[in-house]
């Protein structure tokens, strides 16, 4: 039996009928801009799980899910008469040629830039392409009337990509450590100050120099050329492991894991390390 090939053209089709307001889905048709954006989140955290699982028999799908998030705002935004999805798709080709102007020459399509940079009659380098994108954002927001620095951070990024995006903004006026050992000595000032807000047990200071290490955490990861929430996700995700491996382990024994001791469980642990680097 031959598996259908379906085009863009037909996942369109699929849904404007989902959305059809006879005939379509109750679900689909319940949902706002608003209601989508818990599922579109998911869906990209669902996605960015396969990859680093390196579960690729699913990255497809999972794709599929993300796009399909797209293509139902762009439905939305076609009923409401606010734009479609030939918009979503223009928009983006648009922005996407003129912030490459180092491969699309005076932003066409088919520009062809030599593979030259203006600093030293080099290949264009990475360091060249980041300073070249900033200064286009930069050019952007202002077409935007955000003038300052961190206008269009958005505020829903969550905690840890958000502090590090705002870092880097900052690193762009020279407001930043010269290199990682200023990040580094800051976590264990910030550190000092936790403790001693613990010692004086106000619950306030002690949220407050918690934030206030947390944050030193990811300008240290920045500096050091690692994604602070890839970093987390892994370490937690190897947590996980090692304490499942635990969980086993005492199961076969025959024991509960809040029935054991603390020296029972710290040599469990170092079990599950030894099986789980």
């Amino acid at each position: 039996m031959t598996v259908a090939k379906y085009s863009l053209d037909d996942l369109l089709r699929v849904m404007e009928r989902l959305r059809d307001p006879q005939q379509g889905c109750p679900w689909d048709l319940r949902q706002d801009f608003k209601s989508l954006v818990p599922s579109t989140l998911e869906e990209c955290y669902e996605l960015a799980q396969a990859i680093e699982s390196e579960d690729f028999s699913h990255v497809a799908e999972e794709l599929g899910d993300v796009l399909f998030q797209v293509i139902f705002y762009a439905q939305l935004g076609s009923e409401q008469g606010l734009f479609g999805f030939e918009d979503v798709v223009s928009l983006l080709a648009d922005k996407l040629l003129r912030r490459h102007p180092h491969v699309f020459a005076g932003g066409e399509l088919e520009g062809v830039v030599p593979r030259q940079s203006v600093q030293g009659g080099s290949d264009t380098t990475v360091e060249d392409v980041k300073q070249s994108w900033e200064a286009i954002k930069k050019e952007e927001r202002k077409a935007k009337s955000q003038h300052g620095i961190l206008d269009d951070v958005p505020r829903a990024l969550p905690a840890l990509p958000r502090a590090q995006k705002i870092q880097k903004r900052a690193a762009s006026v020279n407001f930043d450590w010269p290199d990682s050992s200023g990040a580094l000595a800051k976590i264990e000032e910030e550190m000092l100050e936790l403790r001693e807000a613990i010692a004086s047990r106000s619950v306030e200071a002690i949220e407050e120099e918690m934030g206030d290490l947390l944050f030193s955490c990811v300008n240290a990861s920045r500096h050091l050329e690692v994604d602070a929430e890839a970093s987390l996700r892994r370490a937690t995700a190897k947590f996980e492991q090692r304490f499942q491996h635990m969980v086993n382990i005492a199961e076969l024994s025959g024991r509960a894991m809040n029935d054991l001791s603390a020296e029972a469980l710290d040599n469990l642990w170092l079990k599950a390390k030894r099986a789980r680097p």
